[in-house]
């Protein structure tokens, strides 16, 4: 039929006309001769445009919009025709060949889902009027992250960064672009890179000791009058450029939050735990984590501190902390040394409180998938202890049976703890463990991004030491390994990123950089003899027998 071949992209104004005509027919005022030659015109008249729409409509499946700039409720409100279409027959005809004329891409254009906003929602920072956004990319906010209020800033100040962050990027870009059309085998960096590095510690060093006290007023002042409710004043407390290079992350943060939001992943007011209660801290939480819905939906938890049991409210974990009667992890304790213990936990022998410890985790890593299927699994929880108990520090787990040599398959080390040196001990006791079992290891990946800082700052100052002590001529890569307990491949880009190793006629050389081996004694001098470190003679362990 002609009236039905527009290839699928009729709109309102052809349904109105069919309705219209239809409704005429009826009555016998019109002839089907007349209808076929008008919307005969009006296709000739539009064929051109009406190939951009049907490519629009492909990308756009969001319905058409009402008079009033919602989506129609009901089918009676895309019904545009009039009920006494007979008795305006003239108007009607006077309103299709005016709808003839109008050209398809003057009309009102759909606007797509991600662009839609819930305007009942707000913005939970008190005084925001949930306009603008932290990227600098979006008119509108409804969470803190994306809050510029919140973070001290105004909209226009965003838009502002925003751009400025844009030049920069396509700056490195260009310039990655035009290295990597040179790149050799093992690059070494630029002139330019290694000016700009030292450009960079020359800011660092000259940036200012410390606060004063005009500045630590205000900033006592902030914090008594906003409280939590916004960021505390973050200038002058570093460098410019590292509070810059914090900037642009809250702002890719926030990006992609902003993201997972338009993607449908998170909505506002989801179910997604925001704080729990644990021991003598509170933990604001980092990621969402698989709790069953009616303790997610709380958005605080209770959890014991010694069985890891969570519960909905504070007067359910009182009585419960009266009558556990758990202070210490189950399962071996398999090192001891202070006031640090390591307990080995068999994820068949205690699936409930390995279940419990991996929901646990997954507040806190964004690379987490497994939370039930423990029984393959070893943990290996420390803790320190005092007079209450032990307490949980952190812990790793790895496969009882694992094909690859993988030592670590999940590695955390508590909020509370971190900065402290008990992520290193945590990596260094697995490697211990890898020892004892006379094998190489190697974390699971992929790796967290605390957790990939953490081993890099391992196997350098593994190698840093080994180097320090090696008093031949010749290094193997093999020899490295097989004392260390690193895997081959970890060990080689580490060396690379120290760039310690060349290749050279075919060679591939280690070279020992006795200025790094320097900077490494000076910093093991001035910690001194600190007690987070593993001590060998302290683990009473041997390794599993079959599963």
């Amino acid at each position: 039929m002609a009236g039905s071949g527009s290839d699928g992209t009729e709109d309102s104004d052809s349904s109105a006309e069919r309705e219209q005509t239809n409704s005429s027919e009826s009555e016998g005022t019109v002839p089907k001769r007349q209808r076929l030659t008008r919307a005969s015109t009006r296709l000739s008249q539009s064929s051109q445009d009406t190939q951009e729409l049907k490519r629009a409509v492909d990308h756009d499946e969001s319905p058409p919009l009402t008079p009033t700039g919602n989506a129609p409720s009901s089918e009676s409100e895309l019904d545009i025709s009039s009920p006494n279409a007979s008795h305006d027959e003239s108007q009607a005809k006077d309103q299709a060949n005016r709808d003839s004329d109008k050209d398809l891409s003057h009309r009102p254009k759909r606007r797509r889902c991600h662009e839609t906003y819930n305007f009942n929602m707000k913005c939970p920072t008190p005084g925001c009027n949930s306009l603008g956004h932290l990227t600098g990319k979006h008119e509108r906010h409804f969470a803190v992250s994306g809050c510029p209020l919140y973070h001290n800033l105004s909209a226009d100040e965003c838009k502002v960064k925003a751009i400025s962050r844009e030049k920069q990027e396509e700056e490195v870009k260009a310039q990655e672009d035009s290295n990597s059309r040179h790149a050799t085998r093992h690059q070494t960096p630029t002139p330019k890179q290694i000016r700009y590095k030292e450009q960079v510690a020359e800011i660092r060093k000259g940036r200012n000791s410390g606060l004063q006290k005009e500045q630590k007023e205000k900033h006592v002042e902030h914090r008594q009058t906003h409280g939590n409710t916004r960021e505390p004043l973050l200038e002058n407390i570093t460098s410019e450029y590292d509070l810059e290079l914090f900037r642009k992350a809250q702002a890719r943060a926030s990006e992609d939050l902003e993201k997972l939001r338009i993607q449908g992943q998170i909505t506002e007011g989801s179910n997604m735990i925001k704080t729990i209660l644990f021991g003598r801290y509170e933990l604001d939480t980092w990621y969402h984590s698989p709790y069953p819905e009616e303790y997610a939906r709380l958005g605080r938890l209770y959890v014991c501190e010694f069985c890891l049991k969570y519960m909905k409210s504070q007067t359910i974990l009182r009585r419960h902390m009266a009558k556990c009667v758990w202070k210490h992890p189950p399962g071996d304790e398999v090192y001891r040394k202070g006031s640090i213990s390591v307990f080995e936990v068999d994820g068949k022998k205690n699936k409930i409180y390995c279940q419990n410890l991996c929901l646990l985790a997954k507040l806190f890593l964004d690379h987490k998938t497994l939370y039930y299927d423990v029984e393959p699994f070893l943990f290996y929880v420390m803790t320190e202890a005092d007079n209450t108990g032990c307490h949980l520090v952190g812990y790793f787990s790895k496969e009882k049976n694992s094909f690859l040599n993988y030592n670590v398959s999940c590695i955390l080390t508590m909020p509370q703890y971190m900065r402290q040196g008990f992520g290193k001990m945590l990596i260094d006791f697995s490697y211990l463990l890898s020892k004892v079992e006379e094998k190489v290891g190697s974390p699971e990946r992929p790796l967290s991004d605390l957790g990939l800082i953490s081993y890099r700052s391992y196997w350098k100052e593994v190698l840093l030491r080994y180097m320090y002590n090696f008093q031949g001529k010749e290094i193997s890569i093999k020899e490295i390994s097989q004392e260390t307990a690193v895997n081959p491949v970890d060990i080689v880009s580490t060396l690379q990123s120290l760039q310690m190793l060349k290749y050279w006629k075919g060679k591939h050389l280690v070279l020992k950089r006795q200025d790094l081996i320097d900077e490494w004694k000076a910093k093991e001098i001035k910690r001194g003899n600190s007690n987070k470190t593993i001590d060998p003679s302290s683990l009473k362990w041997t390794p599993p027998k079959g599963t």
